[in-house]
């Protein structure tokens, strides 16, 4: 993994994964998407959509911990916050060699800069919400997320995901 190379990713993900609108339907659409892929897999997550005004989608599946909903908050926490991915902030803060309490003063029991929280864009609007997971390494829970995006929103998932 490149922290650069990914940061610059991340960057075209968040430019190119963005909605003309969001509602409820499309946020059901999305929640079914991650479910979806993540049953087929067999993957132990909580999948959770939240709109700063209310959750709209929550789902665990089977093999899912009870820390993984606390992980979700604190990763949508810090989307709600910055507007921009729990990843990408995340990065952002090991390649300065620096943390959330330490840079923002945001306490760990409440921000998460770890993968798998990515703002819902919409365009001409800005962040309207975050969809989130939890329950595998970080930049699995972030590549879950994206590709979920990509085939929703008809994006080339090939030229946005990240290098392996």
């Amino acid at each position: 993994m490149n922290i650069d190379n990914d940061l610059r990713r991340i960057t075209r993900q968040e430019q190119e994964l963005q909605f003309e609108g969001f509602d409820l339907e499309t946020a059901w659409t999305l929640g079914s998407t991650l479910r979806r892929m993540a049953a087929e897999r067999r993957l132990g997550v909580v999948i959770d959509i939240t709109l700063f005004s209310m959750q709209v989608f929550y789902t665990a599946l089977d093999g899912a911990t009870p820390d993984n909903p606390n992980w979700v908050r604190r990763k949508r926490n810090t989307v709600f916050r910055l507007f921009k991915s729990s990843y990408s902030t995340g990065l952002s803060l090991l390649k300065q060699q620096t943390n959330l309490q330490a840079k923002l003063g945001l306490p760990d029991a409440e921000y998460a800069a770890h993968g798998g929280s990515f703002p819902i864009v919409v365009k001409g609007t800005g962040c309207v919400g975050a969809v989130t997971v939890s329950g595998l390494p970080q930049r699995d829970d972030h590549n879950l997320v994206v590709e979920a995006l990509a085939e929703l929103l008809g994006a080339n998932h090939d030229e946005l995901k990240l290098e392996t």
